[in-house]
Parts: C-alpha cells; sequence; structure tokens
C-alpha cells in the first residue's frame, strides 16, 4: 500500500509542504540579511536594524545567534532531522520578530506590521505540534510518532529563548 492511499492520505505530503516552504523562507532571511547572499545587506545592517529596534548589548553575537539558528534550523527541517529542535529554534526567532515589531500593529501602517512573523511563527508551532510526517528522516523516531510531548518542552524552550533574548540583548 503506498503512503498516499493509507489512513493518513495527503497529511505527510502536506507536513513535508509545510516543512520546505518554512525552511526556504526562514533559511533565505538568514543567508540575506545576515550572511549577504544573493545581495542581501549582510551582518552590518541586520546590527543597525536590530538597534532601531530597541535591542543594545552584543548586537554581533545576537546578529550570529539569529543567522545560524535561522539556517540551521531551516537545513533541519528541509531534510525533517531533529524537527522539534529546528522547530523550536525558529519559533523563538518568531516571537522574538513579533515581539519588537509590536508596535506596528498586525499590518501597519506607518511602521511595518508582524504579519508575515506571525504566518512564519504559526508554521514553525505547527510543526513543532505534528512532528515532520513521514517524509522525513525522522520519520523512525518518537517526536514523529508521539509529538505533544516533545512539542511542549519546544515551545517551553522557544519562549525561554525569546525572553532571554529580550532581556539579555
Amino acid at each position: 500500500m503506498s503512503r498516499w492511499s493509507d489512513e493518513n492520505g495527503g497529511l505527510d505530503f502536506g507536513l513535508l509542504a509545510l516543512r520546505l516552504m518554512l525552511a526556504v523562507a526562514m533559511g533565505a532571511h538568514g543567508l540575506i540579511q545576515v550572511f549577504g547572499l544573493f545581495g542581501g545587506p549582510g551582518m552590518d545592517h541586520f546590527g543597525a536594524l536590530l538597534r532601531s529596534y530597541g535591542f543594545s548589548h552584543n548586537i554581533e553575537f545576537l546578529t550570529w545567534l539569529t543567522g545560524i539558528t535561522e539556517v540551521g534550523g531551516a537545513v533541519l527541517l528541509a531534510v525533517g532531522l531533529l524537527t522539534p529542535l529546528a522547530a523550536a529554534g525558529l519559533l523563538g526567532v518568531g516571537i522574538s520578530a513579533i515581539r519588537v515589531k509590536w508596535g506596528g500593529g498586525l499590518f501597519g501602517s506607518t511602521v511595518p506590521g508582524f504579519e508575515l512573523e506571525l504566518a512564519l511563527t504559526v508554521m514553525a508551532f505547527a510543526l513543532l505540534l505534528t512532528g515532520p510526517g513521514w517524509y522525513a528522516l525522522d520519520r523512525h523516531t518518537a517526536w514523529r510518532q508521539k509529538p505533544l510531548g516533545f512539542a511542549v518542552g519546544g515551545l517551553f524552550v522557544s519562549i525561554c529563548a525569546a525572553v532571554g533574548v529580550g532581556s539579555l540583548f
């Protein structure tokens, strides 16, 4: 029996599409904003952007932390490896991004809103809750078969990381 015809139907393909889209969006953002690939502004511009959002301490470390989390999490999600860790990392980045853009409102009128960050954050949260699906290197792990406990742990780590970034930087 093929994976498409079993009781999950297209669920596993849907999770694959979700993982890949989130990986492309967050990975590309990290490569462009932080690492300056594809003609992106790079570290100095990203550091200035973080300062404009109110971060004032250890900006260079924060830019590296953000870039490595985005790119590393994206690579792990793309292949479906260590999915709870990858989703938790991207969720933490998303929570921090929403927090700094909160004042602009959801869609923003005079300053950028946080609608895109919210969509990406909810995608990471959904993957944290569901696991990677069958089409992943994680397919035979406990976090694919029973992801809820790992989701609770990942959510806790994400929130703590976002609070830590807000407090330390």
